[in-house]
């Protein structure tokens, strides 16, 4: 009887764009080791994520708000993992992250050096941000060996989320979506203000594309509900979706799109790992570091001497960086693209 593979727990990240980004890690773990488990302790909202993912086995919801310590959820989570897992593999550099495999009695428990966590951690890494310059191949790079990991050199697995026909089916009859070719739209940026293209851009390309013969899809949470009423009020064959939709629904809705306009945002990579063409605006952050991970890009980035300054909120006050990418650029490469 051939050995079973590893089991392995990953403490995944907090936000949208991150948790997607870790599917290169899962792909790693699952090449090297095809029969390996990989179960992941996550927040609650992104199981719909990860169960788009073929590499996860098993979800572990920790049910903690932002922000939160919520010491007797991380308890009750260890408890029940408790002997189930080999290995874990700590995304976030925080304390707390470390705190569930620790608790749990997981042997072998590997992060980097982050929040005092001597002892909650027995093989910890120093991270060469030189070396290591995108989140993803930080989160790839913590899955293979010390020694290999250390030379920075090793494939990166492209995010691939499923898409679910039955449910794109309903969502079309539901929400009452027509049979143009689509563009999604994401305004939303958690970030801030410095990484959000100005909502007049986005209504004046929503206007050309209608024009030239597309439907426009305003994707986003219930915050961007106000945004995407800007966008699309009063255009014909433009839908804000902002807020009507679950983050399951995004991934076959952004499928179904020809491409998606999008900020440097947790939707822009759910958009790439569904295979759409992504045009992907920068403003206060860097392709470089968090690029979509996808040859299906177009990438809009001015680099201004200002750039990019990683602020929420322009520390010059102008904005230039987005502001001065017009939406006519944008249409010029979504037609030629």
């Amino acid at each position: 009887m051939p050995d079973r593979g590893e089991r392995i727990l990953v403490v995944g990240p907090s936000w949208v764009g991150d948790m997607v980004m870790a599917q290169s890690l899962f792909k790693t773990l699952k090449a090297r080791d095809p029969a390996a488990r990989i179960g992941v302790v996550a927040p609650a909202w992104s199981r719909p994520i990860l169960e788009r993912m073929a590499e996860v086995d098993e979800v572990a919801a920790l049910e903690v708000g932002h922000g939160e310590f919520g010491w007797a959820a991380r308890r009750r989570l260890a408890a029940g993992l408790r002997g189930r897992f080999d290995r874990a593999i700590v995304l976030p550099r925080s304390w707390k992250s470390a705190l569930v495999p620790f608790l749990a009695r997981i042997p072998r428990r590997v992060g980097f050096h982050g929040e005092q966590r001597f002892g909650l951690l027995n093989e910890r890494r120093r991270l060469d941000k030189t070396l290591l310059d995108q989140t993803v191949k930080r989160f790839v790079s913590l899955g293979l060996p010390a020694a290999e990991a250390a030379q920075g050199d090793f494939a990166i697995p492209r995010p691939a989320l499923r898409r679910d026909e039955a449910s794109l089916a309903s969502l079309h009859e539901a929400l009452g979506l027509g049979r143009r070719p689509a563009i999604a739209m994401m305004p939303g940026a958690e970030y801030g203000p410095a990484k959000q293209w100005p909502l007049a851009h986005f209504r004046t390309l929503a206007e050309a594309l209608v024009a030239e013969g597309f439907e426009v899809r305003v994707i986003g949470g219930p915050k961007d509900d106000t945004a995407g009423e800007t966008i699309a009020e009063g255009i014909e064959h433009a839908h804000n979706l902002c807020g009507k939709t679950r983050l399951a629904d995004a991934v076959d809705l952004l499928a179904d799109c020809r491409q998606a306009v999008t900020n440097d945002s947790g939707l822009m990579h759910v958009a790439a790992a569904a295979g759409t063409r992504v045009q992907a605006i920068y403003g206060s952050s860097s392709p470089a570091y968090t690029p979509p991970l996808t040859e299906e890009a177009h990438i809009h980035y001015l680099a201004l001497d200002c750039s990019p300054c990683f602020a929420r909120t322009c520390p010059l006050g102008h904005t230039n960086c987005l502001k001065q990418q017009p939406p006519e650029r944008l249409l010029r490469a979504m037609l030629s693209d």
